[in-house]
């Protein structure tokens, strides 16, 4: 499995968390109060569960944290279609977004499937020999 900085879903998540938080910065401050905070929490939110899924080493824990971000991922829709209806971002824009989210539920249907593969084969999840950092 790959590590965490190379794995492919994490880093769509990360891209596009970091492209609506871009547009977000645009708005005024009541917006990004109301709407924006919620959108990119629900956003950031995606790629968390799946950094946190990629700390779990059990099956159903892993999945539980996929799941958590799948659940994100339709919140962040649910956001971006507010941010639309209120003329926060223009319909084109959202539109992109929604289809980029798409793709992102493909591949974290996907990746969930390829854990509960994993676990029928009899695999083992085991941590990675990475180093742990801190700044103490």
């Amino acid at each position: 499995m790959a590590s965490l900085d190379n794995l492919r879903i994490l880093q769509t998540a990360e891209s596009l968390s970091d492209e609506i938080w871009e547009h977000v910065t645009q708005w005024e401050p009541f917006a990004q109060k109301v709407v924006g905070t919620q959108l990119t929490r629900a956003i950031d939110s995606i790629g968390a569960n799946i950094a946190e899924s990629y700390g779990r080493f059990h099956y159903g824990e892993r999945r539980q944290f996929l799941y958590y971000a799948r659940g994100s991922l339709f919140e962040t829709k649910y956001w971006l279609n507010r941010a639309t209806k209120r003329h926060l971002m223009p319909p084109g824009t959202s539109e992109t977004y929604a289809e980029q989210l798409n793709v992102l539920a493909r591949q974290l249907n996907a990746f969930i499937k390829t854990i509960k593969s994993l676990q029928k084969n009899g695999h083992s999840l085991k941590e990675d020999p990475a180093e742990y950092f801190t700044n103490l």
